[in-house]
């Protein structure tokens, strides 16, 4: 199978027909063989009963339903588990990413060699209380992952297959699949930019909370992808550092208190002033920091014991030839 076109619904009643009949256009103008996976993901209005029915017309559009709203993400790690297309396209329900994107973001896998392609809303059909944020958003992520796209979170994206099945998608970690693929080593990501309709049916799922809650997503698997194999390098890092300011901070003031005494000169005690406090403080937090960098470092090595590695390619392997007898 050629395509498999990820979609996760949330009362989107209005626009499946039109969509699925759209996608059906696209691929089989171009002779792509193609499925469709509609992921519900807790839907209060009709979504449900319209999928059902294009499913049993279509048999390439496939459905799932969620018992509840577990959100995007959830959606579409469960679409990547189901798709077997060699390449693997996601796109919102509301018709505002447009399947005539399809064909060209097919080949710019299966062609150019791109791990993922993400599309670029140059021109948006989005109120400016949108906008602003979602490019302050992206100018940030992408200045702490290092990877230079213009918009994160556009829906519309294309995936080789190797990619979706090796990475997880979990909490609101959508938004930072591009960065989730790096650091899982698959760094041929590119950008297209693609045609942002306006909305057709519905309202807006997404409020201004999205991008609080996305910078906390930001630096949690920024966190989590880059110390996860070496706990001890952050915590023991900071926890040293910590602890050897509130040495320096505590020798300094005692030092000075002996020096005074040894002088005859008037002094304070150690414990009236502040400053030894907060030595005291930093050499606790250094130490309970060098800790949890110990303890997180025994559960990685134990779960490294179960570690799958990905390999993509072998070189073909010769059999020694025998060495033949001298008579």
């Amino acid at each position: 199978m050629d395509i498999s076109v990820v979609v996760p619904v949330f009362n989107e009643e209005e626009s499946l027909d039109e969509l699925c009949e759209w996608i059906d256009r696209v691929c089989t103008s171009h002779g792509l063989s193609y499925e469709v996976i509609l992921i519900d993901d807790g839907s209060a209005d009709a979504s449900w009963h319209i999928m059902s029915k294009i499913s049993v017309s279509n048999p390439n559009i496939r459905g799932f339903r969620f018992n509840r709203n577990y959100g995007k993400s959830a959606a579409l790690n469960t679409g990547f588990k189901e798709a077997e297309g060699e390449v693997v396209i996601t796109m919102d329900a509301d018709l505002q990413d447009s399947p005539d994107e399809i064909p060209e973001l097919y080949d710019m896998v299966t062609k150019h060699g791109f791990d993922l392609v993400s599309g670029w809303k140059k021109k948006r059909h989005d109120p400016i209380s949108k906008t602003i944020p979602s490019r302050f958003f992206n100018f940030v992520t992408g200045k702490i992952s290092g990877i230079k796209l213009h918009d994160f979170n556009c829906g519309l994206k294309a995936y080789r297959k190797l990619v979706v099945k090796n990475i997880s998608v979990y909490g609101e970690m959508h938004r930072y699949i591009p960065v989730i693929a790096k650091w899982q080593g698959f760094n041929h990501i590119g950008e297209k930019i693609v045609t942002h309709r306006p909305r057709k049916y519905g309202i807006t799922k997404f409020g201004f909370e999205r991008f609080i809650f996305g910078f906390l997503d930001l630096l949690s698997v920024t966190f989590v992808s880059r110390y996860r194999k070496s706990p001890m390098h952050f915590f023991g890092t900071m926890g040293t550092l910590s602890f050897i300011a509130g040495f320096i901070i505590a020798v300094g003031i005692i030092g000075r208190k002996l020096w005074g005494l040894y002088h005859k000169l008037p002094v304070r005690d150690v414990v009236d002033q502040p400053l030894f406090f907060l030595a005291l403080v930093a050499l606790i937090i250094g130490v309970q920091l060098f800790l949890t960098g110990f303890i997180a470092e025994m559960f990685t090595l134990h779960a490294e014991k179960d570690s799958k590695y990905l390999i993509v390619e072998q070189t073909r392997h010769h059999k020694p030839k025998p060495d033949k007898k001298v008579s």
